[in-house]
C-alpha cells in the first residue's frame, strides 16, 4: 500500500517515427450528377411535357369560355316542334290546315322500331352506349381521313346523334372548332337530362331530309307519299340515306348513288342485329321507286264554317297552338250537305238578283281589236266573289240576237294564255233589265244591244255542250251571263238532338266578304220570333184553340200612339185561334197575347231560348224588332224539336294534341256504364247509357204543342213553299220585319233544323212583296230536301201526357190538336175589352203571370 504522499513518476513515451513519405493519390474527377431530359430525346420529352401542359391549362381556358356562353338546353324536355293544325269534317275529309310551318312531329312511340334503328345503324352506331360523345367514332374517323388523305374523298364525321340534335337545335351549323366544342360539351349535358328515347324523338323529328322536308314522317310522305307505318324495310332504309346529303341521293335524280346507299344502311343495320341478313337480302332486291307527295285535297266547301272554328280555336288555346300546335280537329260539318246548303242559297241570291236586282253593267271596258283584247283582258282584274267555274269574257261582236265573247284559257298554269271564243245568245240575257235606281228596273232587252257593246268585259259560264247531230260541225260554245248579287244571305243547318252544326253559308262567298252573316251579323227576327211570345201562354195551360181578338188597337208610347197592322193590313175584325194567328202570321194577334202574358214574360222566354239573351221590354218585341243571329235562331227552334231541352249549337266534335290525347270534346254527357269491369259487363250486358244533363227550358207538352202549330204553318199557312213536294212532317215559321228588309225561314223535322235569312249587309228594303215565305222558305226547301234524300219520314213524337184531339180549325178544316191534359175543352170565347181593344176572358186564365 502506497503511503498517502506518493506520486508516481511520470513515463516518458517516445513516439514511434513518421512512416516514409509517399507519392500523393491521384486526384479524382468530381462525379456528375444526372440531369433530367439530357439530350434530343429529353429535349423532345420536356417540349411535349410543357406543350401538355400549357395545352391543359389553354383547352381549360377554351372550356370555361366556350362553356360560359352555352345556350339553356334544358328547354329541349319540352319542346314541341312548331307543326300544323289539321281541321277535318265529319266523314274525315281535310277542311283545312292552319299552320305557320309545315312540320309533322311523331312521338317516338309512334315511329316504326325499323326506322329507328335503320337511323342509329347509318349515324351512331353506338347511340345507346355513348354519353353524347363516341371516342371510338372519333378515333375511326380519325384513322379513316388519315387512310383517305389526298385522295379528294369527302371526309366522314364523328358526330354522334346527340350531337346532330344540339347543332341542329342550339348552336347552328357553322364549320368552326368553337362550334364542335360547344356541341360536343352540349351533347353531353344533354344526354345527363334527357333519356335517350326523347334524344331520338328529337332527331328524327327535326333533322333535315330534302324536299322541304323536315323530320323522318313529312319525308316518307314526300318520296313515297305514305305514312311510316306503311313503310317497306327498303324505304325506311332509304331515309336513313338522307341526313348525309339529300341532294346527292335524290332517287329521281341519281337511282343509283340512292340505291347503293340503301345497301350500305341495310348492310349496317345486319351488322347491327337490327335485321337478319335475310331480311337485308330481300330488302335490297326491294326496288327504290319514289312517289312524290300529293298534298291532301282540301274540300273546297264551308270557308266560313272553317273560319268560325280557327276563331274558336284561338279563343279556347290560343293563336301560337292553334297555328302551330300540331292540333287534330274534328268538326260536325257535313261536306255533301254543306255543298247543297251553298248552292241553294247562291240559287236564292241569284234569283232574287234577276228578279229585283236588275243588270248593273259590265265589269270593264277594253278593246275589242283583233291584236289588242287578249292582253287588255289579261290584265282585267277578276271580280272578287266570281265563281270559278264562271269566265271573264269580253264582248267582240254584238249582233241582235247574240254576241261573240272571247275568253283565255290555260290549261297549263304555266304554259302561255289561249284565245278561246262564243256565243252569248240573248234568251240567256234575257233577265238583264237595267238597273233604274231605287229598285227600279228597265224594260225586258229585246235586242242584245240593250245588254253589251262592243269592248264590254262580263261574267259567263259555259252551258252544257249539246251533241252535234250526224255529221254536222260542232256548234261555238254557248254562254249564259253571270252577275254577282249584291243581295246577301246566310243558312245554318244542326242537329237538334246534339247541336252539332251540319251545315253553314256565311254569305254568296268567302272570297267575296269574310263576314259571317250566320254568326256575326245582328238582324231583325220578324214573325219567325212570335213563337217565342205564344209559348209562355202554352206553358200556362193555355190551349191552342184559344181564340184572341183580331181587330185595330192602339198602344200608348214614349213616342206617341203606336198603331201596329198586319201584312198587307189583312184584318179581320173577329176572333181567331193561336194557330190561326200563328200559320197566318197575325202581328195584331200577336200583340194582345204579349200584352196578356206580359212583355217581361215573353223577354224571360227569348233568353231562356238564347234567342235574345237581353231584349228590351218594349211591345213591339214581340213583332221581332229585337236583334238575333241566323245561329241563334236555329239553336232556338232546335229545342222545340228536342222535346224543349236546351240545345247548344256546336262546330267541333273533338280536339287533339299532337300525341293524339283528346284535350276537348264538345260532348261532355256523362256514360254510365262505359268504362264498366267485372261481372255484369261485356257483349251481353247491353249498351251504356248516356245521361242527358242539358237543361230543360221548357216542359215538353209545351214543346209539342209549339211543333204542332207550326206544323200547321209549313202545310197552311205563310211557309207552304218549304214543304212542297216532300211529304214529310215540317214545322217552321216565316219572317219578314218592316219594309221588306229581312226576310226568314226557320224550320225543322225531328232530324234537322234549318235557319234562313236574306237581306242587304247595309240594311234597306228588298222591295215591296218580298217576304220570308217567297225568298227564305223555297231556300230552307232545297237544302232541306237534300238533307233528307234517301232517309225514311220520321214523324214529331209525342210526349208522355199530351192529348192528341181532333177538332175542327178556323178554316173548317179537320186536324189533330194537342192539348195539355185537362184543357182540352178549356177554350171560351172571351169578352171584348173596348178600351184595349183585347179580350179580359183570357186574364182570368193566365192566373198572374203578368
Amino acid at each position: 500500500m502506497s503511503p498517502p504522499d506518493y506520486r508516481p513518476e511520470p513515463t516518458l513515451e517516445i513516439a514511434p517515427p513518421p512512416p516514409p513519405p509517399r507519392d500523393p493519390p491521384p486526384k479524382q474527377k468530381p462525379r456528375r450528377r444526372r440531369v433530367p431530359f439530357r439530350g434530343v430525346f429529353g429535349g423532345l420529352l420536356m417540349l411535349l411535357a410543357v406543350g401538355a401542359a400549357g395545352g391543359a391549362v389553354v383547352a381549360y381556358g377554351l372550356y370555361r369560355q366556350v362553356a360560359a356562353d352555352l345556350p339553356d338546353y334544358r328547354w329541349l324536355a319540352d319542346y314541341q316542334p312548331p307543326q300544323m293544325s289539321r281541321i277535318y269534317a265529319a266523314d274525315s275529309r281535310l277542311l283545312a290546315e292552319l299552320a305557320a310551318e309545315r312540320r309533322v312531329f311523331v312521338p317516338i312511340e309512334a315511329i316504326p322500331r325499323q326506322i329507328q334503328a335503320a337511323f342509329v345503324s347509318a349515324e351512331d352506331q353506338r347511340f345507346w352506349e355513348h354519353h353524347g360523345v363516341d371516342p371510338i367514332g372519333i378515333l375511326r374517323a380519325t384513322l379513316t381521313a388519315v387512310e383517305n388523305y389526298g385522295s379528294g374523298r369527302r371526309l366522314g364525321g364523328a358526330s354522334t346523334i346527340t350531337q346532330q340534335v344540339a347543332k341542329n337545335m342550339l348552336v347552328g351549323a357553322d364549320r368552326t372548332l368553337t362550334r364542335k366544342l360547344r356541341e360536343a360539351i352540349l351533347a353531353i349535358r344533354i344526354e345527363e337530362t334527357l333519356p335517350k328515347d326523347r334524344i331520338l324523338e328529337l332527331y328524327l323529328n327535326e333533322i333535315f331530309l330534302g324536299y322541304q322536308a323536315y323530320g323522318v314522317a313529312a319525308a316518307a310522305q314526300a318520296y313515297f307519299n305514305k305514312g311510316l307505318d306503311e313503310l317497306t324495310l327498303g324505304e325506311s332504309a332509304f331515309l336513313a340515306v338522307l341526313p348525309k346529303g339529300p341532294n346527292n341521293y335524290n332517287p329521281m335524280r341519281f337511282p343509283e348513288a340512292a340505291r347503293a346507299r340503301r345497301d350500305w344502311v341495310l348492310d349496317r343495320m345486319a351488322e347491327d342485329k337490327a335485321i337478319t341478313p335475310a331480311e337485308a337480302a330481300t330488302a335490297k332486291a326491294e326496288p327504290l321507286i319514289p312517289r312524290p307527295l300529293r298534298r291532301p285535297e282540301v274540300l273546297p266547301v264551308g270557308q266560313y264554317f272553317t273560319e268560325d272554328v280557327r276563331r274558336e280555336l284561338t279563343t279556347r288555346f290560343g293563336p301560337e297552338q292553334t297555328t302551330m300546335g300540331g292540333l287534330v280537329v274534328r268538326t260536325s260539318i257535313d261536306p255533301a250537305l254543306q255543298a247543297s246548303t251553298e248552292a241553294a242559297l247562291r240559287t236564292g241570291l241569284t234569283s232574287y238578283d234577276r228578279r229585283r236586282g236588275g243588270w248593273r253593267g259590265p265589269v270593264a271596258k277594253i278593246s275589242a281589236a283583233a291584236t289588242e283584247w287578249l292582253p287588255a283582258l289579261e290584265a282585267t282584274q277578276r271580280p272578287g266573289g266570281a265563281m270559278p267555274e264562271w269566265k271573264l269574257a269580253v264582248a267582240l261582236e254584238v249582233r241582235d240576237r247574240e254576241a261573240r265573247l272571247g275568253w283565255i284559257e290555260r290549261p297549263d298554269p304555266r304554259g302561255p294564255a289561249q284565245p278561246r271564243t262564243g256565243t252569248l245568245p240573248l234568251e240567256e240575257a234575257g233577265w238583264a233589265r237595267r238597273a233604274l235606281g231605287d229598285g227600279r228596273l228597265g224594260a225586258t232587252p229585246r235586242r242584245m244591244q240593250d245588254v253589251l257593246a262592243a269592248g264590254d268585259v262580263v261574267l259567263v259560264e259555259a252551258l252544257p255542250a249539246q251533241a252535234a247531230q250526224g255529221r254536222a260541225p260542232a256548234r261555238p260554245e254557248r254562254l249564259a251571263l253571270r252577275q254577282i248579287p249584291q243581295v246577301e244571305g246566310a243558312i245554318v243547318a244542326l242537329d237538334p238532338g246534339t247541336g252539332r252544326v251540319l251545315a253553314m253559308a256565311g254569305g254568296w262567298s268567302f272570297e267575296k266578304s269574310q263576314f259571317n252573316r250566320a254568326t256575326q251579323a245582328q238582324r231583325q227576327p220578324g214573325s219567325s220570333f212570335k213563337p217565342f211570345v205564344y209559348l209562355p201562354a202554352l206553358e200556362a195551360g193555355i190551349p191552342p184553340n184559344q181564340r184572341f181578338l183580331d181587330a185595330p188597337i192602339e198602344i200608348n208610347t214614349p213616342q206617341g200612339i203606336w198603331r201596329p197592322g198586319n201584312y198587307g193590313d189583312g184584318v179581320t175584325n173577329s176572333y181567331v185561334s193561336i194557330r190561326t194567328a200563328l200559320e197566318k202570321s197575325l202581328n195584331l194577334v200577336t200583340i194582345r197575347v204579349a200584352q196578356d202574358v206580359g212583355i217581361d214574360k215573353v223577354a224571360e222566354t227569348a233568353a231562356r231560348f238564347g234567342v235574345i239573351p237581353n231584349m228590351p221590354r218594349y211591345l213591339a218585341m214581340s213583332l221581332g224588332s229585337g236583334e238575333t243571329t241566323v245561329l241563334r235562331m236555329a239553336a232556338g227552334y232546335a229545342a222545340f224539336a228536342n222535346g224543349g231541352r236546351e240545345v247548344t249549337p256546336t262546330l267541333i266534335d273533338s280536339v287533339q294534341d299532337q300525341r293524339g290525347r283528346v284535350i276537348w270534346r264538345s260532348d261532355n254527357r256523362a256514360c254510365e256504364g262505359c268504362a264498366a269491369t267485372g261481372p255484369g259487363s261485356g257483349p251481353g250486358a247491353g249498351p251504356p247509357e248516356l245521361v242527358d244533363s242539358r237543361r230543360q227550358i221548357t216542359d215538353p207538352i209545351a214543346a209539342y204543342q209549339m211543333v204542332n202549330l207550326l206544323t200547321g204553318v209549313v202545310t197552311r199557312g205563310t211557309g207552304t213553299a218549304a214543304g212542297k213536294g216532300l211529304n214529310r212532317p215540317i214545322a217552321g215559321k216565316t219572317g219578314t220585319t218592316n219594309d221588306y228588309v229581312d226576310n226568314w225561314f226557320v224550320g225543322f223535322t225531328p232530324d234537322i233544323v234549318i235557319a234562313v235569312w236574306l237581306g242587304f249587309d247595309e240594311p234597306r228594303s228588298l222591295g215591296n212583296g218580298e217576304t220570308g215565305g217567297s225568298n227564305a222558305a223555297p231556300i230552307f226547301h232545297d237544302v232541306l230536301e237534300a238533307a233528307l234524300r234517301g232517309s225514311p219520314a220520321v214523324p214529331f213524337r209525342a210526349p208522355p201526357g199530351v192529348a192528341l184531339v181532333r177538332v175542327q180549325a178556323d178554316n173548317g178544316q179537320s186536324i189533330m190538336e194537342a192539348f195539355r191534359p185537362g184543357t182540352e175543352n178549356a177554350a171560351r170565347p172571351p169578352e171584348e175589352d173596348p178600351s184595349r181593344g183585347t179580350a179580359v176572358g183570357l186574364d182570368r186564365g193566365l192566373g198572374g203571370l203578368y
